[in-house]
């Protein structure tokens, strides 16, 4: 893992065409801009858990639309 630090105003390329920039730091929390292109997915990673999560558990219960409801209610409250 690379770790950077940056401030700011700051960004990092990923390759020819991912832009990351430092928006702005608040406390404990940083703020960053994305500029990617559009066929590259972007998620947060809790999110991303949970998606993978909730895939999981609808194809070892099968298409069941109780467990597939209950699974978007989670993302949505986790997201």
């Amino acid at each position: 893992m690379l770790v950077l630090t940056r401030k700011p105003g700051q960004t990092l390329r990923i390759g020819e065409d991912i832009i990351i920039k430092i928006v702005e730091v608040r406390g404990e929390g940083i703020r960053i801009g994305i500029e990617a292109p559009k066929d590259v997915s972007i998620q947060r990673g809790e999110v991303a858990e949970a998606l993978a999560a909730a895939t999981i558990e609808v194809a070892n219960d099968g298409y069941d639309g109780d467990a597939l409801q209950s699974a978007a209610l989670r993302l949505l409250v986790t997201g």
